[in-house]
């Protein structure tokens, strides 16, 4: 099982990049970042910096925007940093949220996001591709070298999305830790690829979600965990209530388990996204916390790895937006990472 740190890329960028820095010493594999242009700063020149400064971590947006940049841009973005650095990168992409709505704009249709990834794939790694009806290539992309190698991950929740990312990414991206979702939104993706004549298997699964390790599980230790972490359930909540208005609160195309707690959201400021404290997330109960989240000490982080590895995960990528980021790394490092690496006993202590 891989593992993942997610960052926004607050200022000052020298600190997004000493924290990847220090995760891959830790042993994460993968460095993500937010991709939102108003609200932080610029990920694609940053991931330049994390490339620099590690050795063999691969780095990419959860998630870019089909409507952020136009296609032919990130797809020489992404050659160019292949060529740099090898192929150490991996295209994250969904529909958008933040980097679209804190704009004014709305989420891409699915036919949009579809097209983007063939085409941000094929233009990345040197094949021919239609840009707005108009044949385009990167002449210098060397075509079938390993350099040129871009995966493509999609972010998915809703049913349309789940088959879309099956029939055409090569990951699947689910930003929540709950096995139960885990299980049915993987098995649809994979039902997806297989219907569409592609090997299910080869699809990379992706869980994102926050950790917070704590040193024991007393009441009052899990309590200030989930407050650090309450915030992820209205971010999910975004997508949720996309998906309530389009096929109900009891429609058998979405799990209840998915959809049930945002009935009393009510509104979400983006001044606020993906922050500890965010205002507009007191909604969310303790349980969603517990179920999207994975919070307590080190054994308990073991334990949900190991049922999200059965379950068909290929990695877990750490969402770092609480007060713990540094000590969070360091005790996956040190605990989580080589447990389920095997080279730690199941029974680790903090």
């Amino acid at each position: 099982m891989d593992f993942g740190l997610v960052l926004q890329t607050d200022p000052p960028a020298a600190g997004v990049v000493e924290l990847m820095r220090r995760a891959e010493e830790a042993g994460f594999g993968y460095g993500w970042t937010f991709d939102s242009a108003v609200l932080w700063q610029e990920p694609f020149v940053i991931h330049s910096q994390i490339l620099a400064r590690t050795e063999r971590m691969r780095v990419g947006p959860m998630v870019t925007h089909p409507g952020t940049r136009a296609l032919e841009v990130t797809a020489s973005t992404f050659a160019t940093l292949n060529e740099m650095f090898g192929p150490r990168t991996v295209c994250g992409i969904g529909r958008g949220d933040s980097a679209v709505r804190v704009a004014g704009r709305s989420p891409s249709t699915l036919a949009a996001l579809g097209e983007a990834i063939g085409v941000v794939r094929d233009l990345a790694e040197g094949r021919e591709a239609l840009v707005g009806g108009v044949p385009v290539r990167l002449p210098w992309v060397a075509e079938g070298t390993a350099g040129a190698a871009l995966p493509v991950w999609m972010a998915a929740y809703g049913p349309k999305a789940l088959a879309l990312a099956g029939e055409r990414a090569d990951g699947f991206i689910l930003q929540l830790a709950d096995p139960f979702l885990t299980e049915w939104m993987v098995r649809a993706v994979r039902d997806a690829a297989r219907a569409a004549g592609r090997d299910p298997d080869a699809l990379t699964v992706c869980v994102a979600a926050p950790a917070y390790v704590t040193a024991d599980d007393s009441p009052a230790a899990l309590a200030h965990a989930r407050e650090q972490c309450r915030w992820f359930g209205g971010m999910v909540g975004n997508h949720v209530a996309d998906l309530v208005r389009r096929y109900g609160a009891g429609s058998a195309l979405v799990p209840g388990e998915l959809t049930a707690y945002v009935e009393q959201r009510r509104g979400y400021d983006y001044a606020h996204h993906g922050r500890a404290g965010h205002p507009d997330t007191a909604f969310v109960p303790d349980g969603i916390v517990d179920r999207f989240c994975v919070l307590g000490p080190p054994e308990a982080h073991v334990a949900r790895m190991r049922r999200l590895r059965d379950l068909g995960v290929d990695q877990f990528a750490v969402y770092a937006m609480h007060d713990a980021k540094e000590a969070t790394v360091d005790a996956y490092g040190a605990h989580v990472i080589p447990a389920l690496a095997g080279l730690a006993d199941a029974q680790v202590t903090a």
